[in-house]
């Protein structure tokens, strides 16, 4: 009975030592990378940050146009007070999102069709970013209902994550508003693909991938409060209205980055806890063994890359050899004309009688 205890402790030492640790192991971190690159990740970051911009300006257009008090002039000075920004950087923010002087703002049938059109193009994007990391079959337009479902729910994170930032937000950095927002955010993440996937991927398994997002989202929002502000003026002072274009879409190409990596390392994280549950024990030398193979890869290709440079060192000592030789060589006489010029030549090099 002891020894059946004994045994049982062992095992859950062993499955808590390898749940803290897994990520150590070089085959994770390759089953990662792998995976990023298997689902495209830059391309899928491009493809979501040019949606989102696509459905981001109409939408705070729009609601300029339906509700005044959030309308784009509103829009406009939270996102100069959220990064403190000034000069150039703040004009062309306002430009963006504020109607010209002496237009009106209507709004028609066709505009509010492309709004949609623009706004399920986003919501589709990010669901094919779930159903090609958990390696679903897509549904397409099919999910059109669950996606319209998701933009009311990215409408009140991005309500509740402004009201927050209005009243917490003190300092540069803004660390007690990022701090609070953080367990909101891994609440959206988690219905984000619950809710996008059709229910096809179980709440327990998004977890990861909410929970590495939110820390890494808040990471980059301190970043971005000492970034964004210059990015945002550099590109102002250089392309006008269009530079604010461009620093919008470069945050978003880089919070979708974060996104994406997040969903592919939580998919694998998850993947692993499961391995762990069911006990699906490696080896005891496997992380040596994988740790090894990995260390002589890089000697490998060090020395080949060494062998390499050394390879082009020589070959340009030699060339500058060559070259200084060929400079200290005398350079030929110049051949004697024949017939009349040469004989005029003869005579005006002869010396004088």
């Amino acid at each position: 009975m002891i020894a059946k205890e004994e045994w049982r402790a062992r095992i859950n030492r062993e499955r808590v030592v390898r749940t803290l640790t897994f990520w150590l192991r070089p085959a994770f971190v390759l089953r990662v990378i792998n995976r990023f690159q298997k689902v495209a990740g830059f391309d899928r970051a491009v493809a979501l940050a040019s949606s989102a911009l696509t459905a981001l300006i109409p939408l705070t257009i729009l609601f300029g146009a339906i509700l005044p008090h959030i309308g784009g002039k509103d829009t406009a000075d939270r996102l100069i007070d959220r990064y403190d920004l000034t000069g150039g950087g703040a004009e062309a923010v306002r430009d963006v999102f504020e109607p010209a002087n002496g237009t009106a703002t209507s709004i028609s049938l066709f505009s509010v069709l492309l709004l949609i059109v623009a706004v399920l193009s986003f919501t589709r994007g990010v669901q094919r970013m779930f159903e090609q990391t958990w390696e679903l079959p897509p549904l397409s337009v099919r999910n059109t209902l669950n996606g319209l479902r998701w933009i009311g729910l990215l409408a009140v994170y991005t309500t509740l994550s402004g009201w927050i930032h209005a009243l917490l937000g003190t300092g540069r950095l803004e660390l007690a508003a990022t701090i609070v927002i953080s367990p909101f955010t891994v609440v959206f993440f988690v219905l984000s693909g619950w809710i996008l996937s059709a229910h096809r991927i179980p709440w327990r398994g998004l977890v990861p991938f909410a929970v590495m997002g939110a820390i890494l989202l808040a990471l980059y929002s301190i970043g971005a409060a000492v970034y964004v502000p210059h990015l945002f003026s550099s590109y102002a002072s250089r392309y006008g209205v269009i530079g604010a274009v461009f620093a919008m879409i470069s945050s978003l190409f880089c919070t979708m980055v974060v996104v994406v990596g997040s969903a592919v390392a939580g998919h694998e994280v998850d993947a692993e806890l499961g391995r762990i549950q069911r006990g699906e024990r490696p080896p005891d030398d496997e992380v040596r063994r994988e740790w090894d193979n990995v260390i002589g890869e890089l000697r490998s290709r060090w020395d080949v890359a060494r062998e390499e440079l050394n390879r082009r060192r020589r070959q340009r000592k030699e060339a500058k050899q060559r070259k200084a030789a060929g400079q200290a060589e005398p350079s030929p006489p110049e051949a004697v004309g024949s017939g009349a010029d040469g004989a005029e030549t003869d005579r005006s090099l002869a010396p004088p009688p």
